[in-house]
């Protein structure tokens, strides 16, 4: 059968400094490579932080500002007072606890698209394996 691989997401940027400022300054990502096709083109950008990896696009039609993206994370908790600890001024999530089981913390990137860390409530996280 078939096997399917990693997804990763494109999300669509407008400022790429404020971009920076956010992944990178807040979140904890690192930038893995950047792509202009000229000094005058949209940046296309990759970055990481873990097994985690997100596209970056100023590119029209890549991505539609608003998507949301689920994250498996192991210790959501301590990414919580990770981010809280930053005093980021444009954001200060919280960590809810869901009626599907979940503990989460979700937060908007400053062009409209929402990030969601999430694990299982018996902290089942980045190693669980999906239901079959």
């Amino acid at each position: 059968m078939t096997k399917l691989g990693n997804v990763t997401p494109i999300l669509r940027i407008f400022d790429v400094a404020k971009a920076h400022e956010f992944y990178v300054g807040f979140l904890g990502f690192t930038i893995d490579w950047e792509h202009r096709f000229d000094d005058n083109a949209p940046l296309y950008v990759g970055i990481s932080r873990d097994a985690c990896v997100l596209h970056l696009s100023e590119h029209h039609g890549d991505g539609t500002p608003g998507s949301t993206v689920r994250i498996r994370t192991q210790d959501v908790a301590g990414l919580h007072q990770e981010l809280i600890g930053k005093r980021y001024r444009f954001a200060r999530p919280g960590l809810e606890h869901t009626p599907w089981q979940t503990r989460e913390v979700t937060v908007a990137d400053p062009f409209g698209n929402r990030l969601t860390f999430w694990e299982e409530a018996d902290g089942q996280g980045a190693e669980a394996e999906p239901a079959s």
